[in-house]
């Protein structure tokens, strides 16, 4: 066959570059006998590497060095969890032949560590501390490309964009903050064929849930000093902490904060009435009444009125998930979901909020389609019954147990729901 590489002149056109790489690909060959049609997600990565102008000869650039490389990494976000990503994957790359190695957001390598041999080769092709490895600045590659996704991603011999990188094969997972969700980097695992395996990618998405707990667990997240904390997820009365007291509210206040909380401009009488309560017979003193028993159970000076509304943040659980939800970090946002909001309310907008925080999920869930996380949703009390998770978690993870519930939901999806009247 052609050398694919010799039509990718430096001015040739981007798309017209990804045409023959898929020309390419589409009749590479895995041990000379099995074609396989290039990857949706790797076609997808060598068409942004084309638009942003990577050349098939480039090689990677060293941004950081000596004093300014060991600054950076010492303040990195992910300098506490080196010791954790050398525990886990340490002796693996060792005696692997392999290379451990995390990058920052930008893509640059903060560590490469592993088989002396193995990290002299990769130093030829600039895979060392200091280089940049970003999707855009040297093709696709699996740290670059895991944090240009923020999701992971295995990239195999010649799916790589640059000729020089196609003898290695690599996974890497993103790791995010587990406070706001953001992406910190990402851990990779790079070497040669023996990491073409599908256990390479779920063992390196293992270790980055790991760092991310272990995250958690160093720098819990609080709110600011003082400010109120409501916490409503999983709970049919909801918890506040404010000013060194703890406060267990009953349902009604319950609901009435949580739309305080999501509306710091504020709400009219007529705003929460239609809020709060399904039957429009209820009247404004009846509402009027509530808010005196809440200002009365918060104490003096945090519920305002005129509009109705708190006169400082209140932080909660339910605007965490969204936070993360709406960065990308699904692994963060369902790590924080401990059930549906207040689950027992019939209040219109907690319902309205229930479900449209469980579609979120839900559809985040399916598009990254990553089996442990759709495991731990559908095996949660609210997602047992969930038949397009269970659908999808049987897509990626199909066992006999999982599709014997698929096949129980769809039965009874499709089950009469009783005996017709005589």
């Amino acid at each position: 066959m052609t050398d694919p590489w010799v039509a990718l002149e430096r001015g040739a056109d981007p798309a017209e570059r990804v045409r023959v790489l898929r020309r390419a690909h589409e009749t590479f060959t895995v041990a000379g006998t099995v074609a396989r049609p290039v990857r949706a997600v790797v076609a997808d990565s060598w068409r942004r590497s084309a638009r942003a102008g990577v050349g098939p000869d480039g090689t990677a650039s060293v941004e950081l060095t000596d004093g300014d490389l060991g600054a950076y990494r010492s303040e990195h976000p992910l300098a506490r969890v080196m010791p954790l990503f050398r525990e886990l994957m340490g002796t693996f790359a060792a005696d692997g032949e392999h290379l451990l190695a995390v990058c920052d957001a930008h893509g640059r390598l903060l560590w490469v560590e592993g088989h002396a041999a193995t990290r002299r080769q990769a130093g030829r092709m600039n895979f060392v501390p200091g280089a940049r490895w970003a999707e855009s600045a040297v093709g696709t590659n699996a740290p670059g490309t895991a944090v240009a996704l923020d999701r992971p991603v295995q990239v195999f011999a010649a799916e790589h964009f640059i000729r020089r990188v196609q003898p290695w094969t690599c996974a890497a997972a993103p790791v995010h903050d587990p406070r706001t969700g953001r992406v910190l980097g990402a851990v990779d695992i790079t070497g040669g064929d023996g990491l073409a395996h599908p256990h390479s990618l779920g063992f390196v998405q293992a270790v980055a849930r790991a760092a991310e707990a272990h995250l958690a667990l160093l720098a819990p997240e609080r709110p600011a000093v003082d400010a109120p904390r409501l916490t409503v997820l999983g709970r049919d009365d909801a918890r506040l902490v404010t000013g060194g007291r703890d406060i267990r509210l009953s349902r009604r206040h319950s609901e009435i904060l949580v739309l305080l909380a999501r509306h710091p401009e504020g709400l009219t009488g007529d705003e929460l009435l239609c809020a709060l309560y399904e039957d429009e017979s209820v009247t404004p003193v009846t509402l009027r009444a509530e808010l005196a028993r809440l200002r009365g159970v918060l104490g003096p000076g945090l519920l305002a009125s005129r509009p109705y509304r708190l006169t400082v943040a209140c932080e909660s659980d339910v605007a965490v998930v969204e936070r993360r939800l709406a960065a990308g970090a699904v692994t963060a946002a369902l790590s924080a979901y401990t059930g549906p909001p207040l689950p027992s309310s019939q209040a219109p907008a907690v319902a309205r909020l229930r479900r449209v925080l469980a579609e979120g999920l839900r559809a985040a869930l399916i598009a990254c389609g990553d089996p442990d996380l759709l495991a731990d949703w559908a095996h949660a009390p609210w997602g047992e019954d969930d038949l397009d998770v269970w659908r999808a978690l049987a897509a990626a993870r199909p066992t006999a147990a999982i599709r014997a519930r698929v096949a129980s939901l769809e039965s009874e999806l499709t089950a009469p729901t009783g005996w017709p009247h005589p």
